[in-house]
C-alpha cells in the first residue's frame, strides 16, 4: 500500500480535530512511511476487519474461514495468522495475511476444533491445540504447512510457547490438567549428493515432559521468564503456579539440580471464576481477572504470592498494562466499559465506558517518542459489533476518541507496526 503525495509528516490532529476536539499535542506526527494497521477477527461474519491506526478508519475487510476465533502475529515477519475454528466436530483451518499487502495468501489446513494458536519466538513454528482431535499441530510457517499431529490424552484447550521457544504449555479445560512439552527448533533439509538430508527433528518437534492436574477449568497461561508458568483454574478459584525445567548445562541447572524437573510451585486462591490472566510487561507481577466476582488478584511472579484482591467492575474479560507498568486496563464486559487500575498507588481510577460487551484489548504504540508510550487503546466490543479507540494520555487524561466499525462478534485483535525508515 503506499500512501498519497501530500502525506509527508502528516499530524494525526489535522485528520481527527474535527472528531475528537483535542489538541495539537495530544497526537505525535507521523513520518509518511509509518504503517500500524489492527487485524481484528470477527467470528460471527466469518472476516477480519484491518483498521488503519494512523488514520483511524477502516482500511479493508478479509474474508477468512468460519468462525475466526483468534490473531497470532509473526515476530519475524510480515504475517498474522488467524485461526478459523468453524465448530469442534469439524476440521479448522489456518489463514495466512500478507500484512505488507493487507491480502489473505494461503490458508492451512488443521484438525478438528482448533482453539488456540501460539507463535514460536523464532517466527518458524506455530503450534494449534486442536480440542476436537485432542491433539497438538505444529506448523512449518514457512513452507505454510503441518509438519505433525501430537495425541494428547485430553482435550486441549489453549497453548503457549515460552519466550525462549523451549516449553511449550498446553492446558486442557475439561481434564483440568497442564501438560509440558519440550519444543524442538525446525531444522532444514540440507541437500547432499545422495539426495536431501532430514533431520529427526523435523518429524518430532514436541518431546513430551510432564503433567499437572487439579486445575478445574485450566485456561489462560502466562509465562513471565520462560521459567515459570501461571495457570487460570477457574472452577477451583485458583491460579496453578508451575516452574519450568531448565536447560541442562544452563546457569539455572548449574545452580540448583532440582531446576532440571519441572513440578508444581503453588495453587493460589484469587476470586471467583478467574478466566484471565495478564501479565506486566516487566514480568513482576500478573493481574487475575475475577469474571464472577468482579475483581483483580494481584500475585507476584518472585514470592507466588497473592498480594491484594480489589474491585474493578462487572465481569471483568481481558486485561492489559501500559507499557511503563503503570496502569492495568480492564475490560468489564457485564458493563459495557474499561475500568483503570493505577498500579504503584493502588487506586482505582475513573471508567470509560466503551461499546456493548467490550472483550480483548490492544494497544498501539508510538514509535517516535523515547518512552514508547502507547497512543491508543482498542476494544473489541463483541455485541455491539465495533471497536473504541481510547487515546490513553493527553492533557485531559485518558478518554474514548471514536468507534471504529468492525463485523459481527469482534473477539480478537492484533496490531502490527512498521515504524519508519531511518
Amino acid at each position: 500500500m503506499t500512501f498519497p503525495p501530500h502525506r509527508k509528516a502528516i499530524s494525526l490532529f489535522t485528520l481527527l480535530a474535527p472528531l475528537a476536539g483535542c489538541h495539537h499535542s495530544d497526537f505525535p506526527t507521523v513520518p509518511d512511511d509509518f504503517r500500524e494497521f489492527a487485524y481484528v477477527a470477527n467470528s460471527g461474519s466469518n472476516t477480519v476487519t484491518v483498521l488503519d491506526l494512523v488514520y483511524l478508519r477502516v482500511d479493508r475487510t478479509l474474508r477468512v474461514g468460519e468462525h475466526p476465533a483468534a490473531v497470532a502475529l509473526n515476530p519475524k515477519k510480515p504475517e498474522a495468522y488467524v485461526l478459523n475454528r468453524p465448530s469442534a466436530t469439524q476440521d479448522g483451518s489456518v489463514s495466512v495475511i500478507d500484512t505488507a499487502k493487507n491480502e489473505v495468501v494461503a490458508t492451512i489446513p488443521v484438525q478438528r476444533g482448533p482453539s488456540a494458536i501460539s507463535v514460536d519466538p523464532s517466527g518458524d513454528s506455530a503450534y494449534i491445540a486442536n480440542s476436537g482431535s485432542n491433539t497438538i499441530t505444529v506448523l512449518d510457517l514457512t513452507t505454510r504447512r503441518s509438519l505433525v499431529s501430537l495425541r494428547m490424552a485430553d482435550s486441549p484447550t489453549s497453548a503457549l510457547i515460552s519466550p525462549d521457544g523451549r516449553t511449550l504449555v498446553v492446558t486442557s479445560a475439561s481434564a483440568g490438567t497442564v501438560s509440558l512439552y519440550s519444543a524442538v527448533p525446525i531444522l532444514r533439509a540440507t541437500r547432499t549428493p545422495f539426495g536431501p538430508t532430514i533431520s529427526a527433528t523435523q518429524a518430532d518437534p514436541l518431546r513430551f515432559r510432564a503433567s499437572f492436574a487439579g486445575c478445574p477449568g485450566a485456561t489462560s497461561p502466562v509465562i513471565p521468564d520462560s521459567s515459570k508458568a501461571f495457570i487460570a483454574c477457574p472452577a477451583a478459584n485458583q491460579v496453578l503456579a508451575l516452574s519450568l525445567a531448565a536447560a541442562p548445562g544452563s546457569w539455572a541447572a548449574k545452580q540448583e539440580a532440582s531446576s532440571l524437573v519441572d513440578h508444581a510451585l503453588a495453587v493460589l486462591d484469587v476470586g471467583q471464576n478467574p478466566t484471565s490472566l495478564t501479565l506486566k510487561p516487566d514480568g513482576g507481577e500478573i493481574f487475575v481477572s475475577n469474571s464472577d466476582s468482579g475483581s483483580v488478584s494481584e500475585i507476584s511472579t518472585q514470592t507466588n504470592e497473592v498480594g491484594s484482591t480489589f474491585g474493578i467492575g462487572d465481569r471483568p474479560a481481558h486485561g492489559v498494562v501500559s507499557f511503563d507498568n503503570a496502569i492495568l486496563w480492564v475490560s468489564n464486559s457485564g458493563a459495557d466499559s474499561v475500568s483503570l487500575y493505577s498500579i504503584d498507588d493502588g487506586k482505582r481510577l475513573p471508567s470509560i465506558h466503551v461499546g456493548n460487551a467490550p472483550d480483548a484489548l490492544a494497544f498501539t504504540t508510538d514509535h517516535f517518542s523515547a518512552e514508547k508510550a502507547q497512543r491508543f487503546l482498542l476494544v473489541a466490543n463483541r455485541q455491539s459489533g465495533d471497536v473504541a479507540v481510547i487515546r490513553t494520555s493527553s492533557s485531559a487524561g485518558p478518554a474514548l476518541l471514536t468507534m471504529l466499525p468492525a463485523g459481527a462478534s469482534p473477539g480478537a485483535i492484533a496490531i502490527q507496526s512498521q515504524a519508519a525508515t531511518p
